[in-house]
């Protein structure tokens, strides 16, 4: 599956598959969403391409998603 982009309040929300790579499809200031076999987990890519997330998996696309935006709405004030 090739991954999925969306742009919201100029930040890059990239979904991806449990084999695919933040690392791999992410540039820096970019966000992850990754389908993993507990759930979907959310990455933020710092400036500097590091690579760091929530402790814990949101149940569904559409939550890891709402979550993802709510970060790019505070990270654009």
């Amino acid at each position: 599956m090739t991954p999925q982009h969306i742009i919201h309040r100029g930040i890059t929300i990239t979904t991806l598959t449990a084999g695919q790579s933040v690392d791999t499809h992410c540039a820096p200031g970019h966000t992850a969403i990754r389908e993993q076999a507990d759930g979907w987990w959310l990455y933020f890519v710092d400036e500097d391409g590091t690579v760091d997330g929530y402790d814990s998996p949101f149940a569904s696309h559409a939550e890891a998603l709402w979550a993802a935006k709510a970060a790019a709405e505070f990270s654009a004030q």
